[in-house]
């Protein structure tokens, strides 16, 4: 019996052909779905979900079963022996035995892997018979006269894009043997029918360019561009922006195919022909060595180091490891370059993955290293023949052979060691294990070397089109024209004295600032990646519409950063998520979690926190993403580093972890940082920094992770979060942060219904707003507070000194006191009420009656910021003692809270600076932003 789903569903006999195809629709839904996956069990879930979507009829299992028992009697009438055996019951549904050669579906993917294989092994003849064989298999759309449910469709997209890479191969293949007139018509159809298909149209230009049609070539490229922009906004990808380059310069070698050669070697060649023996007499005639990359930019000691290894280890293996991106390629060329005097028989580069990018297995590799050094004729099939082929054409020889993105050790252990006097040095990810030699690791670029190697590469690219220059190496950032800074053709308000007030540099204009700075903050999002360096400025050469500014505005979003990185450059964004996708499933689940911590170093405690595992088993853990070329550690193991861009393509991926681990992952990650922030409040030193410090250089993060905890709806930890960030905030005058943070915890708050902290994060906001000069919104804030019943005394009680601030500040200090004297009366126990309320008094005393009635009420204030054991309150109470005493009351400011300073006439110091806090005429002896509770 023969079955055909490529096309219409075709049942027929093997003994004569005769058609035994089901009739009814059902029952061709049925084999048709047990077909597309044949010697696998198709559960009856998914067989109803084909045949009824998500309205089955109550029936369903019933009529099911009838469909399956006709199916049956189909397979035994036609074929008596076997039939009823082909179709079984297993659990939890059913399996339809198929021999490989009954389905042209499995023929086909056969002949498709043997021919894309071939490809690989450039044996092009082969491979372009083998595609038009698995091509000739197909009739028409899958399964064209069957209802399509779910599993069809995926089925007949999957096929369909397995079909047109059985095309795009042959196609190669046919390109690789001369034969471009012939294929010239058909690209031109197939160009037509996929308008944005880049590989048929790079074909394209192929054969057109060497039929002697240059300008049809660029005009191909020209409409595919402006297809790519009209329809997606993109461009078209590196590759083809390169292949355009060449028939743009008209670059000869590009006339020949590189494999006609030996296309005329194999086009005869009987089976019986093999490799003839190489010797160490056999004359190499390796490829082409690639030539040193003009743009290759820093790495000064690593090259040194890498030089001194080849040099001083001749034979071997050396590795130069990091993630994708990094520019090992790079370097392992600059490096092969510089030794090449000590390789007198030759340099290769063997490239370990396909063109689709999977990674060759070992004994491709062999095939692919004979290939490069030269191998004419057939080569020997086994493992074993390849590997003495290796062996015997290198034995005797100083060859350097550089053998580019290997994958794991079981890829190269067919091939390593090789004989003496020939090296080895290999890129990959992780370090490989089982072979001795030196590991050079690879991080991140410096920033003056990354900013170099962007403003280099930008700098040096040609024309991108015909027609539209590339911008010189003295062109501003921002692409201005010749109308001045920004377009203003006019004077721009500072003088040469100025421009160094307003930059930090002397002579240096704003606008040239502003163009230092936004290819430093371009090389910090790209992560200082040398692949995404070159990503961006290649990008910005071939769109001079684009600024520098523009791309750093789309890659501002860090969470979306690597689509953007992708939307430059689709090969480039593959190649960052290969290290990720290639690891297992326990791996990447890990690298997800981990992706919560914040950017930059990482101890394993903190790993195990974001894992919610004991500390040895987060050790293992972080050894395995180490493995895997995603993190990177300290060599003493202490701390572990997630480079930011495989940080972030982790990240992007959470979307597939469950809602529930990563809930509790942030739950986890958000009560360390409270706890951290909290006990940092009353230390004197953390991690080596003033408190104050500290939290700068945590903010960012913090605010980070706040955002993450509110947008998973963990209210409770947003509120706490916030609660521990206040202090900080507010002694940092952080108004912007403060806002933000506090408005979500406030948010988060009534999600709880939690009416104290409400009241508690209102009357924060209110403090905010006192401070920013918005005496309404305080007002306002204040007294929703008051009008809540759940408040506590002490939030009452400091929002009423609040209000009576708000009136301090608008002259009618008698309403001030008058807010805040009832507080002494019926709530003495509120200790921070009766500072706050004693500290309203002081003041309004003050201006009322003089120091000497105001030093009581600054007395009560110091005695009971001691009772607090809060040290911000007592240094604030015990200077303003100091200054009752000392008649050194300043005439025109007034230091109303701890660090915060107004003018006593209102109306003269509305928001200096856009603060109107801590005025730049502080009197001397006033305290600087250095207060927190318990920090002195």
């Amino acid at each position: 019996m023969r079955f055909k789903v490529l096309g219409p569903l075709e049942v027929t006999t093997a003994a004569d052909a005769r058609t035994v195809t089901p009739r009814a629709a059902k029952v061709r839904v049925v084999l048709s779905t047990l077909l597309v996956r044949p010697n696998e069990v198709v559960s009856v879930d998914g067989l109803i979900d084909e045949l009824w979507s998500e309205q089955p009829p109550r029936t369903a299992m019933t009529t099911l079963q009838v469909y399956i028992s006709q199916l049956r009697k189909l397979l035994q009438d036609v074929q008596p022996d076997l039939g009823r055996d082909a179709l079984l019951t297993r659990a939890p549904g059913y399996l339809l035995r198929v021999d490989a050669g009954q389905l042209d579906l499995a023929v086909f993917e056969d002949l498709h892997r043997q021919g894309r294989e071939a490809l690989a092994e450039g044996d092009h003849a082969t491979a372009a018979d083998l595609q038009r064989q698995a091509l000739a298999l197909w009739r028409g759309p899958l399964l064209s006269d069957t209802p399509h449910g779910s599993l069809l469709k995926s089925m007949s997209v999957r096929l369909t894009e397995a079909r047109l890479a059985a095309l795009e191969q042959r196609v190669r293949a046919e390109l690789q043997l001369g034969r471009h007139q012939e294929v010239l018509g058909e690209l031109q159809a197939l160009t037509t029918e996929l308008p944005l298909h880049e590989d048929f149209h790079a074909h394209l230009m192929v054969a057109l360019y060497r039929t002697g049609r240059q300008a049809d070539a660029l005009r191909t490229f020209g409409e595919l561009r402006r297809t790519l922009v009209r329809e997606l906004a993109i461009e078209p990808g590196r590759r083809l922006q390169q292949l355009h380059s060449r028939i743009l310069t008209g670059d000869p070698s590009l006339l020949e195919p590189a494999a006609q050669r030996q296309q005329r070697l194999t086009a005869d060649r009987q089976p019986a022909a093999a490799l003839a023996e190489p010797t160490r007499t056999t004359p190499l005639k390796p490829a082409r060595f690639p030539s040193a990359d003009p743009l290759f930019t820093g790495r000064k000691n690593q090259l040194e180091q890498l030089t001194r290894w080849l040099r001083d280890r001749p034979g071997g293996c050396v590795q130069v490891t990091g993630p994708a991106g990094m520019g090992k390629t790079a370097l392992a060329v600059s490096a092969a370059h510089r030794m090449a005097e000590l390789f007198p028989d030759g340099r290769v580069l063997v490239g370990l993955r396909d063109e689709t990018g999977h990674p060759l297995p070992g004994a491709r590799v062999l095939h692919a290293v004979l290939r490069a050094l030269g191998a004419d004729g057939q080569q020997p099939r086994s493992a074993a023949a390849l590997r003495d082929a290796v062996h015997r054409l290198t034995e005797g020889r100083r060859l350097l052979l550089v053998l580019d993105d290997a994958v794991d050790a079981d890829q190269l252990s067919p091939l390593l060691p090789l004989p003496a006097g020939c090296t080895a040095l290999v890129t990959c990810r992780p370090v490989l294990s089982g072979f001795d030699g030196p590991v050079l690791p690879l991080e991140e670029l410096s920033s003056a070397d990354a900013r170099e190697l962007l403003l280099t590469s930008y700098s040096r690219r040609p024309a991108p089109y015909p027609g539209i220059d590339a911008p010189s190496e003295n062109s501003s950032g921002d692409r201005l024209g010749n109308t001045g800074h920004n377009g203003y053709d006019g004077y721009n308000g500072y003088t040469d004295e100025e421009y160094s007030d307003a930059t930090g540099e002397p002579g240096t204009a704003p606008g040239e600032s502003d163009t230092r700075d936004v290819w430093d903050r371009l090389a910090d999002q790209c992560g200082r990646f040398p692949g995404a360096l070159r990503v961006v400025a290649q990008h910005l050469t071939f769109h001079p519409h684009h600024s520098p500014a523009d791309i750093a505005t789309r890659l501002s979003a860090a969470a979306s950063r690597p689509a953007t990185l992708r939307a430059l450059d689709e090969e480039y964004g593959r190649s960052l998520y290969a290290a990720y996708a290639a690891a297992p499933e326990e791996v990447r689940q890990a690298a997800r979690l981990l992706s919560l911590l914040p950017s930059g170093p990482f101890t394993t405690t903190a790993a195990a926190v974001a894992l919610g595992v004991p500390e040895e088993n987060a050790q293992l853990s972080v050894q395995s993403l180490v493995t895997a070329g995603l993190v990177v550690s300290s060599p003493d193991g202490t701390a572990h580093r997630f480079p930011e861009l495989q940080r972030l393509t982790a990240g992007e991926a959470l979307g597939e972890e469950q809602p529930t681990l990563v809930r509790a992952a942030l739950t986890r990650l958000s009560g360390a940082a409270a706890e951290q922030a909290e006990t940092a409040q009353h230390a004197a030193r953390v991690e080596g920094l003033h408190p104050l410090d500290w939290f700068t250089r945590r903010r960012e993060d913090l605010v980070a992770l706040l955002d993450q905890v509110h947008d998973a709806g963990l209210w409770a930890q947003t509120v706490r979060l916030a609660d521990a960030m206040t202090a900080f905030l507010e002694a940092l005058a952080a108004w912007d942060v403060w806002g933000h943070t506090h408005s979500l915890a406030l948010d988060a708050a009534g999600q709880l219904t939690d009416e104290a902290a409400r009241a508690r994060l209102l009357r924060s906001l209110g403090d905010l707003a006192w401070q920013r000069q918005r005496p309404d919104e305080a007002r306002e804030l204040y007294e929703r507070v008051l009008a809540s019943p759940d408040a506590v005394s002490t939030e009452r009680s400091r929002a009423l000194a609040g209000l009576a601030d708000v009136h301090l500040g608008e002259g009618a200090g008698t309403v001030a006191a008058g807010l805040v004297t009832p507080t002494l009366l019926r709530t003495p126990g509120d200790t921070r009420g009766c500072f706050e309320a004693h500290r309203v008094l002081g003041l309004h005393t003050l201006a009322a009656e003089g120091p000497s009635a105001a030093e009581s009420h600054f007395r009560q204030c110091l005695a009971l910021a001691g009772t607090l054991g809060d040290r911000r309150l007592e240094t604030y109470a015990r200077r303003w003692l100091g200054r009752l005493r000392d008649g050194a009351v300043h005439p025109g400011w007034t230091e109303v809270r701890p660090g915060v300073w107004r003018g006593r006439r209102e109306s003269r110091v509305q928001a200096e600076a856009g603060a109107g806090v801590r005025s730049p005429r502080r009197p001397q002896g006033s305290s600087p932003r250095r207060e927190l509770p318990s920090l002195r």
